[in-house]
Order: structure tokens, then C-alpha cells, then sequence
């Protein structure tokens, strides 16, 4: 597909498969890897074929295992606000907001950033060798890419809290015992795990799972109604071709051939 420096980017089958490159650095996240992530989303999400985002790391031993320091150590107060909104913008929300499903399959170290970004998605598998956490304090950082607030939301105030607070890691099966993780798979098993919950989706109206996106991220945002949003929602679904061809599938006993409008 398109010619990337830090991410590769496959499609088959209506999944989308972005994968983080840059193995000697152990995938971390620096500028130009999160400028051609939004790229690689942005366009993912465009393309009409393309059902569901996977996303990876390169290699077996980490996801993203967090931002590159290097970049931004002689920041000051202006250039780290800046840095934060920036990536927030290109990738951290941006990710949260696509109307396409993104399913994060973390392959090892998933650390600050690199745990931010499968936090964005929308939801998260995890092999059996995965560690995550936030270990932005033991830097005199803070998370920065919404981690103080996707953390809590997924596995509580008080776990979120000490994790961050003791800049710890959790294996992943205590991320499972968290609820930070749906599923732990072996590493071999990972992709195609995905790969089969993804199937799955694509059988689904993409235009019904898009405005379910919207109606589920509504709840976590501040001034939102998230049950007025579901209900504007649900009524526009009795406007579109997915629901005139869903419903006339289930009543003559057939699978429905979604024309994702």
C-alpha cells in the first residue's frame, strides 16, 4: 500500500493490518511514527473495503514500548503541552474516534505511549508474554497521551492509581484479571485470534457498528448525553440500506449481505 519509513500496513479479507516497525528501537513511538500511524488510520478508515484495523508491533518482544525520549528530553513546558495535544489529536483520539473497528494485538512490551495507543483502540488481545504499564513517573513525567484517563475507565480508579503511582508493570494475564485486556492468546495464536474476532465483525452492518462506536464513547465523554446519543442513533438506523437488508434476511431465514450504507 502506501510507502511508510516506521509502519508497515497489509489488507486481506476486509481487515486492515498496521504494524509498528522499527524493531531496534523496540517499535517506540516517535514523531514520524505517529504522523504516518494517523496517515495509516486515516486511510484505513476511508477505504470502503477495509471492515476492521488491526494493529501490532514488528517482532516478538514489544508492542510499542513507549515513546522515544530521546526526542523530547530538552523539552520545555511549551513544547511538552504541544507534544501531548499534537499526538492526542493525530493518533490517541483520533484512534478512539474512527467509525471502524480497531482491535489492538499487543505482542509484548506495551509500555507509556505504547500502552496509550492500544488503550485508544477499542479493544485489546494480548499474547502470553505481553507487560504493560505506564511508567511515565519514574521519568518526573506524567502519561501524556491519555492515559490518566483511559486507564481508569478500564480498570478502575484505584488499580489506575497505583499503577501509575509505582510506575509498575502487569503481565497479561493480571491485565486480564483487569479487564485492561479481553483475551491472552500465545504468541503464534495472537494474529490469527484476531484475525478470527475480526471475521466476525466483518459479517456485521459496518454502518450499525460505526454509530455503535459513537453511542459506546459517548458515555466517557464530559456534557455528553451517551443515551440521547443512542437513541438519535438507533433512529437513524431505520434510514439506512443495512437495516432494510438485516431485517429482510432474519425474516426469510438467510445471512445478510450488508451493503454498508
Amino acid at each position: 500500500m502506501n510507502n511508510y519509513e516506521n509502519i508497515l500496513t497489509t489488507f486481506q479479507n476486509g481487515i486492515t493490518t498496521i504494524t509498528i516497525n522499527r524493531p531496534t528501537k523496540l517499535n517506540a513511538l516517535n514523531k514520524l511514527t505517529i504522523k504516518e500511524l494517523h496517515n495509516a488510520f486515516e486511510v484505513a478508515n476511508t477505504d470502503k473495503n477495509t471492515k476492521v484495523i488491526m494493529v501490532t508491533g514488528s517482532g516478538d518482544k514489544a508492542f510499542v514500548a513507549g515513546a522515544d525520549i530521546s526526542e523530547f528530553a530538552d523539552f520545555d513546558v511549551k513544547k511538552g503541552s504541544k507534544l501531548a495535544k499534537k499526538g492526542q489529536e493525530l493518533v490517541f483520539n483520533f484512534v478512539e474516534d474512527l467509525s471502524t473497528p480497531v482491535i489492538a494485538a499487543i505482542n509484548g512490551f506495551a509500555l507509556g505511549g505504547g500502552l496509550e495507543l492500544a488503550m485508544a483502540c477499542h479493544f485489546r488481545v494480548a499474547s502470553d508474554n505481553a507487560k504493560m504499564g505506564l511508567p511515565e513517573v519514574s521519568l518526573g513525567l506524567i502519561p501524556g497521551y491519555g492515559g490518566t484517563q483511559r486507564l481508569p475507565q478500564l480498570i478502575g480508579k484505584g488499580r489506575a492509581m497505583e499503577l501509575i503511582m509505582t510506575a509498575s508493570m502487569i503481565d497479561a494475564n493480571k491485565a486480564l484479571n483487569y479487564g485492561l485486556v479481553n483475551h491472552v492468546t500465545t504468541q503464534d495464536e495472537l494474529l490469527p485470534f484476531c484475525e478470527s474476532i475480526a471475521t466476525k465483525i466483518t459479517h456485521n452492518s459496518s454502518v450499525a457498528i460505526s454509530a455503535a462506536i459513537k453511542s459506546i464513547n459517548a458515555n466517557f465523554k464530559d456534557g455528553v448525553d451517551g443515551f440521547d446519543i443512542e437513541i438519535k442513533a438507533f433512529g437513524k438506523s431505520f434510514g439506512t440500506e443495512d437495516f432494510i437488508e438485516g431485517t429482510t434476511a432474519f425474516l426469510q431465514k438467510r445471512k445478510a449481505n450488508f451493503p454498508g450504507k
